[in-house]
């Protein structure tokens, strides 16, 4: 359903599919198989072992959480340690913490690297072009969301025919026009067609190296490491799941809440909570608060056939995620009737679930009676989706509307 820093900031149409998430070091075993260069160091899952590691590497380490999330560096999850004992003592503290609302329950324990240069490099899904794309930028390290919006010349993207492969050619041509020069152009060539092949190989719907390291002695070093694996083809890769130990999903309470109530549910980086019954209308629907400039922070796909409970429960679930700041219903009612769509929101209303401005638009079966509903219990309704877009994203920035 999303990786929507690549779909919404770099333009590049994420595929739908769901997917497996690993962890880096997860990542990192699978590209230290196809000879990627990598930082030397190890996983830990207790203080003890990070010292053991740390000990191993025999130099000044970093010391990453492993969790399922980004923005880990932001959050603490990574520290610098220059002796085995400050590594133990940085381990016990990371793995006390929670990032994102996820338990960390592993560090990797890896040489602290000196920096020349910090590389973007990735491979994703364009679901317009139905074709794979390269992206790469030499400004990497930094938010690439933010690298989009402020310089998207520096992202250079280039698509691979299905039919085919990533060619050497173009894996250089794409260094090229990353600014790199000279021995480093064929090293970071043969970096991008590493991660080709890991596509291939594991059916990955996204991959990225952010950073990939330049060394003060000039050597390429991929400093962290994201592969995302089509749920749709684990059955290719039992062995892989296996030698892995543990659930494909890492999930937080928040969505742990809505699988269990068989909803799909992804969280963004917005503040617009938009519930919806059906993937396509929810998709259209972040769409279209997008387009009258807000952003949305849920994904929320109550199902088809939903009653008033689950619509009251859908609405506790996203109220949970505290970046809501305003609730965008929007039902299309076929075996959904609008009146238990109403109910659902009455009662969530009542309980005291909704705290925040809420905007309702909802059309089809028994669409007046639910409309009835909602007047007498004082809740306004919009009849199209361009309105109620365009007015919660106005509440969402704390107007009138």
């Amino acid at each position: 359903m999303v990786e929507a820093y690549v779909q919404d900031i770099l333009h590049v149409p994420f595929c739908g599919d769901v997917f497996m998430k690993l962890f880096e070091h997860e990542a990192k075993e699978i590209f230290r198989t196809f000879g990627m260069p990598l930082p030397l160091g190890g996983v830990a899952y207790t203080p003890e072992e990070a010292r053991t590691r740390a000990i191993e590497v025999g130099k000044p380490v970093a010391v990453k959480a492993q969790a399922l999330t980004g923005k880990r560096g932001k959050a603490g999850g990574v520290r610098f340690a220059n002796t085995p004992e400050e590594a133990e003592a940085l381990a016990k503290d990371i793995l006390a913490m929670r990032i994102n609302d996820l338990p960390v329950k592993s560090i990797l324990v890896e040489e602290k690297l000196s920096i020349q240069q910090e590389i973007y490099a990735g491979i994703t899904v364009d679901r317009n072009e139905r074709k794979y794309v390269v992206i790469g930028s030499a400004a990497g390290g930094m938010s690439i969301e933010e690298l989009a919006e402020t310089s998207p010349g520096k992202i250079i993207k280039r698509h691979v025919d299905p039919l085919g492969d990533l060619q050497a050619y173009e894996a250089r041509e794409i260094a090229i026009d990353m600014g790199f020069k000279g021995k480093q152009i064929n090293s970071l060539a043969g970096l991008f067609l590493k991660l080709w092949s890991i596509v291939e190989e594991y059916d990955v719907e996204l991959t990225e190296i952010n950073p990939l390291i330049l060394t003060t002695d000039g050597r390429f070093l991929a400093a962290d490491a994201r592969l995302n694996i089509d749920d749709n083809a684990l059955f290719r890769h039992k062995k892989l799941i296996e030698n892995m130990k543990r659930d494909t999903v890492e999930q937080n309470e928040r969505e742990k809440l809505a699988t269990a109530e068989g909803m799909a549910y992804v969280e963004l980086d917005g503040d617009i909570a938009c519930i919806c019954n059906g993937a396509g209308l929810t998709m259209a629907t972040l769409d279209a608060v997008s387009i009258y400039g807000g952003k949305a922070s849920t994904f929320l796909d109550l199902g088809g056939g939903a009653d008033a409970e689950r619509v009251e429960k859908g609405v506790e679930i996203a109220m949970k995620y505290d970046k809501v700041k305003a609730i965008l219903v929007n039902i299309m009612g076929g075996i959904t009737r609008c009146d238990d769509v109403a109910n659902g929101i009455v009662s969530a209303k009542q309980d005291g679930d909704i705290t925040v401005p809420l905007v309702i638009r909802m059309v089809g079966t028994n669409e007046e009676e639910g409309q009835r509903i909602l007047n007498e219990a004082g809740i306004p309704f919009l009849q199209t989706m361009e309105e109620a877009a365009q007015k919660v994203v106005t509440l969402a920035e704390g107007e009138d509307a």
